[in-house]
């Protein structure tokens, strides 16, 4: 699985970089971007529950 944020649907709330800024950061805009890491088991727990919890559901897996 990989993770990706659609920039037009993202508004930079950062609910995603706080519950785990290993799968997500800032771009220099303020919006939301997914690193490109291989998601080890607890990562793909995490990267479900920021989908589930992203309030412009901008995540999106792959």
């Amino acid at each position: 699985m990989t993770l990706k944020v659609e920039k037009e649907k993202c508004i930079g709330c950062g609910a995603c970089v706080a519950l785990s800024n290993e799968l997500f950061d800032f771009d220099e805009d303020g919006l939301a971007i997914a690193k490109k890491i291989e998601l080890t088991e607890e990562l793909e727990k995490i990267a479900i529950e920021a989908i589930e919890n992203c309030p412009t559901e901008a995540i999106k897996k792959e």
